[in-house]
């Protein structure tokens, strides 16, 4: 009896173990099919029957944009680069009859403008697609007399489109030499791209793609690059003003720099003397038998030493 109840109980372990396995491994009734990519496919490629492919996704979490069948992604134009497995949603492929190639990955209302370029303009060829750059321009400036060379940065964390005729960027990073890069701009910015290129030279400044603060610094003049330490940017024509002015005027320049003398300390002026007291009269009348006469005689001031004087003082 033993024996017989522990080979019911194992036959009715090993039947529900394998119902659950089961289940698990056909979970036919919780997937759906979507379009996925079968290998990796690069921007502005036109979708075929060999890039694509259906992968079982969980019904529980529907992916919104995805496709339930190939012929809807079949022929669209690729807008944003996909590896191997990867969904293929709406928002990565160009419109229905639009095209593909390197038109389709031009946003609406940019514009793709080709800079010509060399290994020192173009970075040693670290500019790749998908990277951002500054543009800085340089050429001379009619604002200032003589045609002083200015240098500015008129465009900031512009996104390179193409490099050459690459539009995909290598995996490694390795750079390549190219002539030509493409960079995505708005029209305005597209204007001043073309007339910097004819008027001045271009140079790319590489940047990290994490850093996308404007900075918009000022413009240097060339005369700024010799100018005294402290760093300080001076307007156009002040620093050709004050140079030719010290040229011509040191000796002037050198006077007004030195501090005006100190005036004389005031004295106190002494007090006037007093005029001594008048001295004291006195009349005697002296009588001579009949004659009368008055006689006036002055009070002499006793005399005080000088010693005294100044003691006293």
């Amino acid at each position: 009896m033993l024996a017989v109840f522990a080979l019911g109980l194992s036959v009715l372990v090993t039947a529900l173990a394998y119902r659950m396995l089961q289940n698990r491994m056909n979970p036919a009734e919780d997937m759906t099919r979507i379009v996925v990519a079968s290998h990796k496919v690069g921007l502005g490629a036109r979708l075929a029957p060999e890039d694509l492919r259906m992968a079982p996704w969980p019904m529980a979490a529907p992916l919104q944009g995805s496709f339930q069948s190939l012929a809807d992604a079949i022929g669209r134009g690729v807008i944003v680069p996909m590896t191997a497995n990867e969904p293929v949603l709406e928002s990565k492929l160009a419109p229905r009859d639009g095209g593909a190639g390197f038109t389709v990955a031009i946003p609406e209302g940019m514009r793709a403008v080709a800079v010509k370029v060399n290994d020192v303009i173009g970075v040693a060829g670290f500019v790749l697609p998908g990277t951002r750059v500054d543009v800085i321009a340089s050429g001379s400036s009619e604002q200032s007399n003589g045609g002083t060379d200015t240098s500015k940065v008129i465009l900031e964390n512009v996104q390179v489109l193409s490099a050459g005729q690459n539009i995909d960027q290598d995996v490694n990073g390795k750079p390549q030499n190219v002539q030509v890069v493409t960079l995505l701009v708005t029209p305005e910015d597209a204007q001043k791209l073309a007339l910097a290129s004819v008027d001045g030279r271009l140079q790319l400044a590489l940047r990290n793609p994490m850093d996308v603060k404007y900075t918009n610094p000022p413009a240097i003049r060339r005369a700024a690059l010799y100018s005294s330490a402290s760093g300080q940017q001076l307007p156009p024509g002040v620093a050709d003003k004050q140079q030719n002015a010290k040229d011509r005027k040191p000796a002037v320049r050198k006077a007004r720099q030195t501090p005006p003398p100190e005036p004389p300390p005031v004295v106190a002026a002494a007090p006037a003397p007093q005029p001594p007291p008048p001295p004291k009269k006195v009349n005697v009348e002296l009588i001579l038998g009949s004659q009368a006469k008055t006689l006036t005689f002055e009070e002499k001031q006793p005399e005080v030493k000088e010693t005294k004087k100044e003691e006293k003082q």
